[in-house]
């Protein structure tokens, strides 16, 4: 192994001492005025050493080179969502001054006041933050000529007709645009289809600016790789893959993401980052809808699927554990893979295994409702005019996203068919606007109490909250259809 120690008396600069070992290459940057780990050599107490995986001979000549540039003062966010207000705190905290830019007053008017419109971030500092003038919050694009950088993390959503709907990436490159100057960095962290950075938005850019791409201003594609709600997932902690329309974009792009991140994987141009973040979506996509086959398979034959994902949890090598259930959320899996397939029409292929994937991801809110109506006639009723609950509206844990929920679609399905639903969900206080189910918004959680729950004839576990009882739940109903397998009572129908 080639360790590379990396020293400065400045933040986030460089230099370079090197010491060799078995094995292959590792770059260790170190940070001024953090606390050692590695080293009881007292010319590095006040540093910190962070070891990356082994890198390729390209990925090494990058990381060296952005060495040697300038670390970047003001960012830009463009949108401050999921991906972009984490993102915006991580390097506010790093020092690089920030300017967030998001369409929504409500989340511009929270932010300015110090507060976090996504409860599953922890924004407790950005009081200290914005007095310091590290973070601003704007509705505006007017702030973004100042910045050295543009980070775009705005929505890639699907139109009615499952195509790829750009107008957020692509109103914001206009504005973009608009101000761009000589010498900045752009960079897309929305997932999106090959070709779109390098393509589409290189050609708006360059048209509205009178500059050239990779000349002129550099431009880079950086897949966000943002997941909500769990604890472990930290900015800095995981690997950032980035590509750029030139080997000097790549090293700009790098270096900005090297001030906030811990390891920065390059990549040879902005489409190969862009199909990365595709295969990493779809690779889940397929592998859900597979244990979502087998657990319909298996439960006709009298089969648990998740006794049988445990167990074969225990084979140390070959196997990746998959969890099925009510369908697919968020704003990821059951969008992104399908970018990939309206761009392979362009060259007459078809994407079969992602259609079929989709097609049982689909499928499976009308799976579980045929599941209700089975458990709905064991105690001899019917869906039509039973009461129904639906446990969970976040399409995950412990977040307040509803984006996608399969949730949504359960309960348009048992409406139509006559049933009385209702939810809870403490992340998820009203339905929100903009759900796509437009009876729904506005609708309220119901508590969380032993009359209340035990008033409704069936009750459906579509998301499994932690801070749910669901121990409780089994005392308080009779009827219980688990797609998540939260519950352990023999009586609980599993979907």
């Amino acid at each position: 192994m080639v360790k590379f120690i990396v020293m400065s008396s400045r933040p986030s600069c460089h230099a370079v001492g090197l010491a060799k070992a078995e094995g292959g290459m590792t770059i260790v940057y170190t940070r001024r005025g953090e606390s050692n780990r590695h080293t009881s050599n007292s010319q590095y107490s006040s540093d910190i050493q962070i070891e990356f995986p082994p890198f390729t001979r390209n990925q090494l000549t990058v990381h060296l080179a952005c060495l040697l540039i300038t670390p970047v003062q003001t960012v830009a966010i463009i949108g401050l969502g999921y991906v972009g207000f984490p993102l915006g705190l991580e390097f506010a905290r790093k020092g690089v001054r920030v300017v967030g830019v998001d369409h929504s007053k409500d989340v511009v008017d929270c932010i300015s006041k110090g507060g976090s419109h996504l409860p599953h971030v922890d924004a407790s500092d950005l009081p200290r933050l914005i007095s310091e003038g590290s973070f601003a919050a704007v509705n505006d694009f007017g702030r973004i000529g100042e910045c050295d950088a543009v980070v775009i993390c705005v929505p890639t959503p699907l139109n009615r007709n499952r195509e790829p709907d750009l107008s957020y990436v692509f109103s914001a490159a206009s504005e973009i645009g608009d101000r761009l100057r000589k010498g900045q960095l752009v960079v897309l962290e929305s997932t999106t289809y090959p070709g779109t950075t390098d393509e589409d938005m290189r050609r708006i850019l360059e048209e509205r600016s009178g500059l050239t791409a990779g000349e002129d201003f550099h431009l880079a594609f950086s897949p966000e790789r943002e997941d909500p709600g769990n604890p472990r997932s930290h900015v800095a902690r995981i690997p950032k893959v980035v590509g750029g329309f030139t080997p000097a974009c790549t090293k700009a792009a790098s270096s900005l993401y090297l001030q906030v991140t811990d390891h920065v994987v390059p990549v040879s141009s902005c489409r190969a980052a862009e199909a990365t973040k595709l295969l990493e979506n779809i690779f889940r996509s397929v592998n859900i809808a597979l244990v979502n086959e087998l657990k319909m398979v298996y439960a006709e034959m009298g089969i648990d699927i998740w006794e049988v994902i445990e167990a074969a949890k225990t084979k140390p090598f070959g196997f990746m554990a998959f969890y099925p259930g009510p369908g697919l959320g968020g704003h990821c899996i059951p969008i992104d893979p399908f970018y990939l397939t309206w761009k392979a029409r362009e060259f007459d292929l078809k994407t079969r295994f992602i259609e079929l994937a989709g097609e049982i991801n689909t499928a499976m809110p009308h799976y579980v409702v045929n599941k209700v109506a089975g458990a709905l006639n064991s105690i001899k009723r019917s869906v039509n005019g039973s009461r129904i609950l639906i446990v969970g509206l976040a399409y995950k844990p412990d977040v307040a996203d509803t984006r996608e929920s399969p949730s949504l679609a359960l309960i348009k399905l048992l409406l139509d068919q006559g049933a009385e639903v209702d939810y809870h969900d403490p992340f998820v206080p009203v339905v929100p606007r903009g759900v796509g189910h437009p009876g729904l918004e506005g609708q309220k959680s119901v508590a969380w109490e032993r009359d209340v729950i035990s008033a409704y004839h069936c009750v459906v576990v579509a998301t499994a909250h932690r801070s749910i009882d669901f121990a409780q739940l089994e005392t308080w109903s009779s009827c219980i259809v688990d797609t998540r397998n939260a519950t352990k009572g023999p009586g609980v129908f599993r979907a």
